[in-house]
């Protein structure tokens, strides 16, 4: 089956530059987001038709969603009943799920797809904005069916070249989780080593040009550090997915009974730091709340 017409669902930072690849790709885009101003504004920088409901992308034989969460998913696919999308979507139709959602919810969904005769492929990146901008995403796929992964290639392969395919549905979105708790470990103990390292006198400059040299460089001193020293705290991916993808992580690994205290320690550093500063600024803000002293916050 050669798929022509994709329907494309959240037009954020990431989305509307995968978008325009898809578009650039050869494909015809549907593109859709609750802004209506984004959605007309990609209609007319590409010359592709402007949706007026969700529902119209039912059309489409391919779906692909760039959502905040697995929630807005399935309230996305759900509204309107058997006149929404879901109740619209034809069999056959391949839907590329690129959220961080919990895998559990994501084989929910997909036993939901099947008993429409429809497909789901668990999709979620790496690679932030920068790397939909430069088409250069990293993609986790969960996919039971060889047919359909071949189907998802053909239409990822022109948003990145790294496709990994990890086991059936719903592994996609657990080694997702897996990769953001690393990261966020990483990003504390960087945090922590800078708070420190001040302290007690260290220059925070040369603690970042050290650490990336020496054995503890990671994203985050390579990134997010100079970004803080740098006072950029532009949004790019907020305290509140991070701390979500977290929180997944160390539910799968409650549930495989596995003992891993720091999925847990790290999940509540991102948290108190959301609580704090709220949800939707930059990770890069949880620095500054770290830093505080204790009587700071009294």
């Amino acid at each position: 089956m050669q798929d022509k017409l994709i329907g494309f669902i959240g037009l954020g930072n990431m989305g509307t530059a995968m978008a325009r690849h898809l578009v650039r790709g050869g494909f015809e885009v549907l593109a859709y987001d609750i802004d209506a101003e984004k959605r007309a504004a990609f209609a007319e920088e590409t010359g592709m038709r402007n949706p007026a409901t969700v529902a119209e992308l039912a059309e489409a034989t391919v779906l692909l969603t760039m959502l905040p969460n697995g929630a807005i998913v399935r309230k996305v696919l759900d509204e309107g009943g058997e006149a929404g999308l879901l109740g619209q979507m034809q069999p056959g139709t391949l839907m590329i799920d690129t959220t961080s959602s919990p895998p559990e919810a994501t084989r929910e969904l997909a036993a939901v797809l099947n008993a429409r005769g429809c497909h789901l492929v668990d999709a979620p990146v790496s690679g932030a904005r920068a790397g939909a901008e430069a088409a250069d995403l990293v993609f986790m796929i969960g996919c039971d069916d060889d047919a359909v992964l071949e189907r998802t290639r053909a239409v990822l392969s022109c948003l990145g070249n790294r496709l990994f395919h990890l086991g059936p549905v719903g592994a996609g979105h657990a080694m997702k989780a897996l990769n953001n708790y690393v990261s966020a470990a990483g990003y504390v103990a960087a945090a922590e080593a800078m708070i420190i390292g001040t302290e007690v006198g260290l220059d925070p400059a040369q603690i970042v040009d050290v650490l990336n040299v020496s054995t503890g460089r990671n994203f985050s001193t390579e990134v997010s550090m100079p970004r803080i020293l740098r006072g950029d705290f532009e949004r790019r991916f907020t305290l509140e997915l991070y701390t979500k993808d977290v929180r997944i992580a160390a539910n799968l690994g409650d549930r495989a009974g596995v003992t891993a205290p720091l999925t847990h320690l790290v999940h509540d550093r991102f948290a108190a730091a959301r609580d704090a500063v709220g949800p939707d600024l930059d990770h890069t803000e949880a620095y500054e709340y770290w830093s505080r002293k204790p009587e700071a916050d009294a």
